[in-house]
């Protein structure tokens, strides 16, 4: 492989002519996209020092490269609005001739910023070994210092980025280097692992069962086999090679709503003709192992890159959310435990933003913003000047007066459909509402007989449905990210899914005065299985006078955790009821007078979920399921029940 790149660096003048163009296999920008884009690239050069491909020392020798951008006057020194990712940031250079972030270079410029893109360890130009959010977590150490010392800063750094280039961010920030002075963190529920009573492990579980979204990914982004240009290639030669030779994966496009259906699941990637790498090989990358054999409480999860409660941040947080991304709740638990445990003014100086979209869409909502089918109204807001006002107060030591006035919590009420503000999250006054399931014994389909009330049922009369892993209730709509054909994320209709004999329904009166429910959602429910070991699924409502009903929020729990993440496993016995606490689940919704709350209980939403084959086995290296006879119970000995929270203005 060294000699191949040898060879290119030898020759790059006639390979830079004569090389396949990278846009046979990438999307092309238009010539007036280009056009736009070669003059934001002019304007910037104008009026920044460009360094491309600064390859930054780590403690152990490997080193990362950053595009760095800083004003041309060098008489004064400026904070540093860093961006780390997983992902090419050469992309444009190759397919179409100018790079990636020109745009946000440039206006953190003419605001008086300094602009540092870097690549994760192991991706692309980047040498050593890959590890999903980029540990060892000792880089961002490194990073933050390096920049710092750089001729051009004022020694003080905030990171930025959405997804996969924030999800890094809470662990590196707990390491609360003196450097980094603030940060904006979005979208970034894949990098939660265990607070408070969730147990996601950086959206790789809930309940215990596996949310699938990072199969696909994985297969994307894990290539421990990858060529590396030589320890000796001058700058110069990368950032001339970077134009025309990036180093990236070109896998070729998956079926991926077929694709999940594959059993045993450990070979989803391998039947694909995935690499191999992390989520099921014991490659040297893994420190733990293979992912898809970890349990929820695996050490493992604790040797990586997530934050766990048990971490400390002491610097300004500004914190974007959504409601229907993955994993709000764990999100939100964790934007409290740092304004629990911040030291100093720390924890008076988080500001959180929970928008009414999907994954990373908060700049794409408009006039009439539609989730999925739902119209969530005009969400917009202006989130660039919020970030700049913020990173001017705790990078530059300016204030403007904005943070002083910006609320704590501002969050969007769907159905309401307007921005509301709190000190807290929920917001004071928040107060519980309990609902009992109840059915005469046949809650089954939307046709059934399932209700909601606020007094629980003298007499049990079970609902009964058979849970089949080869024939799962599908996912439809969700707070979900990144399945590719296999799954539409937002709010949807769901009452053809209510349709199916396995799915229970039950569904309140109808509001008789408008509610607000802002904070958590607990199901609890009271079940019993023939079956060893399976799910049972939950999803939260709003039914319109119509008929209409919009998906808020799901869960599922494995009943093996039941107990507890951190326990032994526990498999059911025929006959015997258990109680089944699920992981709060949390919105918020205005449910108008003439709307009901209905839930939805099954025991799959697949492939949002992985399948439970009933076995009791692994699971994940199973082929063969068995069909569970399941039963959910409602009385006043066995209350299963919604606690959602109301607030009262």
């Amino acid at each position: 492989m060294y000699t191949t790149i040898r060879r290119l660096l030898s020759a790059s003048a006639a390979i830079a002519i004569s090389s396949p163009a990278a846009g046979q296999q990438r999307g092309i920008l238009s010539d007036s996209a280009k056009a736009s884009r070669r003059a934001t690239e002019e304007e910037l050069e104008s009026l920044a020092i460009i360094e491309r491909k600064v390859m930054i020392p780590m403690h152990d020798g490997v080193r990362i490269p950053a595009d760095i951008y800083h004003p041309k006057d060098t008489t004064k020194h400026y904070p540093a609005i860093w961006v780390r990712t997983p992902y090419n940031f050469n992309y444009w250079d190759v397919a179409n001739g100018v790079p990636r972030d020109m745009t946000g270079a440039l206006t953190a410029i003419k605001r008086g910023y300094a602009f540092v893109d870097m690549q994760e360890r192991g991706q692309f130009f980047a040498e050593g070994e890959w590890d999903i959010l980029g540990p060892p977590l000792s880089d961002g150490d490194d990073e933050i210092t390096w920049m710092t010392k750089q001729p051009w800063s004022n020694g003080k750094v905030g990171p930025t980025g959405c997804s996969s280039t924030a999800e890094w961010q809470g662990a590196v920030v707990a390491l609360n280097n003196p450097g980094l002075a603030a940060f904006n963190v979005r979208g970034f529920g894949a990098g939660v692992g265990r607070v408070g009573p969730y147990y996601e492990q950086g959206n790789w579980y809930r309940g215990g069962a596996v949310q699938m979204l990072f199969i696909d990914w994985l297969y994307g982004n894990q290539k421990p086999q990858r060529p590396m240009f030589p320890a000796n290639t001058s700058q110069q030669d990368l950032i001339r090679l970077s134009r025309f030779w990036d180093l990236s994966a070109q896998a070729p496009p998956v079926d991926w709503a077929k694709a999940f259906w594959h059993l045993p699941e450990q070979d989803i990637l391998k039947a694909v003709g995935g690499p191999k790498g992390i989520f099921a090989d014991s490659m040297p990358v893994a420190t733990g192992g293979a992912m898809i054999k970890r349990t929820p409480n695996d050490p493992a999860w604790y040797r990586g890159g997530l934050f766990h409660d048990n971490m400390r941040i002491n610097v300004p947080g500004l914190w974007y959310m959504s409601w229907y991304d993955v994993s709000i709740g764990p999100n939100l638990e964790m934007y409290n435990i740092v304004r629990k445990t911040a030291q100093g003014e720390a924890g008076t100086r988080q500001w959180a933003i929970i928008a009414p979209v999907g994954h990373c869409a908060y700049t794409r909502a408009t006039e009439h913003t539609i989730v999925g089918e739902r119209d969530m109204g005009d969400a917009r807001l202006n989130y660039e000047e919020i970030m700049y006002a913020f990173f001017d107060r705790f990078l530059k030591g300016e204030n403007n007066g904005v943070m002083d006035t910006m609320p704590r919590v501002r969050y969007y009420t769907m159905g309401l459909n307007r921005w509301q503000s709190s000190d807290t999250w929920p917001p004071g006054g928040a107060q519980p509402m309990t609902f009992f399931l109840s059915s005469g014994g046949k809650a089954n389909t939307l046709l059934g007989d399932g209700a909601l009330t606020r007094t629980a049922a003298a007499a049990d009369r079970p609902d009964s449905f058979s849970y089949d892993p080869m024939h799962p209730v599908m996912s439809y709509g969700g707070n979900v990210c990144c399945q590719g054909n296999a799954l539409t994320p937002g709010s949807l209709d769901q009452r053809k899914m209510e349709e199916r004999p396995d799915v229970l329904v039950y569904t309140s009166e109808p509001f008789r005065e408008g509610t607000e429910v802002s904070g958590p959602i607990i199901p609890t429910l009271y079940v019993s299985s023939y079956a060893k070991d399976t799910d049972f699924s939950v999803k939260v409502i709003d039914v319109y006078p119509d008929g209409s009903a919009y998906n808020l929020d799901e869960s599922i729990q494995r009943m093996r955790y039941r107990d507890g993440y951190d326990k032994p496993l526990v498999w059911m016995e025929p006959g015997k009821v258990y109680r089944a606490t699920f992981q709060p689940l949390t919105t918020s919704n205005y449910f108008d007078v003439g709307h009901r709350l209905r839930i939805e209980v099954s025991s799959s939403n697949f492939p949002r979920f992985d399948r439970n084959l009933n076995t009791g086995g692994n699971n994940y290296d199973e082929v063969r399921g068995v069909v569970a006879d399941n039963m959910v119970h409602h009385s006043r000995r066995y209350p299963s029940q919604i606690t959602i929270t109301v607030v009262k203005k």
